[in-house]
Parts: C-alpha cells; structure tokens; sequence
C-alpha cells in the first residue's frame, strides 16, 4: 500500500467500480468479499458504479451474490441508470430514442418514458452490438432536428482477455460525424454517475471516496466530483502509469484486499485485515 492511509479516516461511503476491482471474468479478485464485509462492520456505507450499460442492476447484484458479496439492487448505478435518472429530473415525461442493449433501454423504461425514434427529445446512447445504418440514420434525424444528444458513456474501447473492442464512444463517435454536435456525457470520467450514487447515501463528495482500477476514467471521475481516491493495481492500471498520469489518487493498493488492510488499521478494529 502506498500514500497516506490516514485520509480514510474521513471517509463515510465509497463507490467502488467492478470490473478489475471486484472481478475479473468470472472470478472475484483478492479480498473483494473481505473489504465489503469489513466496510459493514465499520459502518461505511458504500455502492457500485459501472459504465457497462448493456446489464440491469438485478445482473450486477447476482452475480456478486455469486463471489459472496451480498447486494441490494439500489446500491449498483450503471451509466444507463444514472443517464434515465438525470433525464428523469430535467424532463419526465420525455420521448427517448435509445440505441443500447436491454441495459440501457430497460433503465428509461422504469422511469416511464415513452421510447421512440420519432420525434424524441433525447437521443441517448451506449454499447449497442446490433448498431446498425438504420439506427444511424434515425439518432441522426433525431440531434439535426433538435433533441438533446447525451453519451451513457464515451469509453471508445473497451478490453477484453485478449484484446481490445469498441465500446460505446464507437457508437457516439459515428452520431458526432454525422451531426457535428458533441454529446453531453453522463457516465465515467465525468461525475454526474458519483454524485447521484452518492445522495441516496446521504453523503457529501468530501466525505466519500471513489475506488478503481482506471486513472483516465475511476479517478478522473473521482476528483472531477471532488472525493477522495484510490487506484487499485489488479485491474487495468500499472504502477509504472502513475508518474506519467495527469490525475493521481490519493491512495493506491495492489487489490481490495490491502484496502481492507487500510481500513481496519484507520477505522479503530486494531487488527490488519489479510
């Protein structure tokens, strides 16, 4: 563990991101289960933030049942959720062209809206692997004549075992070519995902702290929103990227299992989690 872990003294809630923090495929990653049952014995509230838009939150929460984290539904916000959710509170009873998977168009189902390519007010978009010249051609009519364009996310790749595959911003990139009109981004590396998972928590940002496995997308999102952060190395960032990162966390772990360590140490349990 490097930096100071003293500052999780101030921290009441942490939003943590899931692929390369919790798991990787199918297998939970070094003390996953331990860190969240220490967050409960401490009385640290926390929740799960995902760009991945193409699952429900039902999804997330069972397939961490599955690794022994036991969930509520209301504690995962996918960029799909906090997309409806910003929407829902500018304009309720909005028209929304959705090109995404079941994630995405089940979010704004929920919340009521009325889902259409015609006439929308929003065009609003994720990962959609059926993305096609006809679902183009209808996001397009729709930004040229005036709806509101908003990305659930702009990750333009994302990476798999193997190698790496376009992501939503692949979508979002097309839309932009064809209108010229940039989008307004809900999910990671912005912040407005962070700030409404953590109202719900009754929370402010100083007093929470985001935890990732990304420094372009986690913990820019992180200071964007004004938390504390912290960069675990089990995922997608190496220690060798941080001197050259043009944000850096405040704290950085090899895995949750060491920020349990942390935690417990800071917290007042007196014992050093293994």
């Amino acid at each position: 563990m490097q930096g100071d872990g003293r500052i999780v003294s101030a921290v009441r809630a942490v939003l943590v991101d899931l692929d390369g923090v919790v798991y990787a495929g199918e297998r939970a990653l070094p003390g996953a289960a331990e860190f969240f049952a220490t967050l409960q014995r401490l009385g640290v509230a926390y929740a799960f933030l995902t760009n991945n838009t193409t699952r429900t939150p039902e999804h997330y929460a069972a397939r961490l049942a599955q690794l022994g984290i036991a969930v509520d539904r209301a504690q995962i916000v996918t960029a799909a959720e906090a997309a409806a959710g910003v929407i829902a509170r500018e304009r309720p009873a909005a028209r929304v062209y959705v090109i995404g998977e079941d994630g995405l168009r089940s979010a704004f189902q929920r919340r009521g809206f009325v889902l259409t390519g015609e006439a929308a007010d929003y065009v609003v978009v994720g990962l959609d692997r059926s993305f096609d010249y006809e679902k183009l051609r209808l996001g397009t009519a729709a930004i040229r004549r005036g709806a509101q364009f908003v990305a659930s996310n702009a990750d333009a790749l994302l990476p798999t075992d193997d190698d790496f595959v376009p992501g939503a911003g692949a979508m979002v990139g097309a839309l932009v070519g064809a209108t010229g009109v940039a989008p307004r981004v809900i999910g990671k590396p912005k912040p407005d995902m962070l700030l409404l998972a953590l109202e719900p928590l009754g929370v402010l940002p100083r007093e929470a702290m985001m935890i990732g496995d990304r420094l372009d997308t986690d913990i820019a999102a992180g200071r964007a929103a004004g938390m504390y952060t912290a960069l675990v190395l089990s995922g997608v960032a190496r220690a060798e990227d941080l001197p050259a990162a043009p944000v850096q966390p405040d704290l950085v772990a090899e895995h949750l299992g060491a920020l349990a360590s942390v935690f417990a140490r800071y917290r007042g349990e007196g014992a050093r989690a293994e």
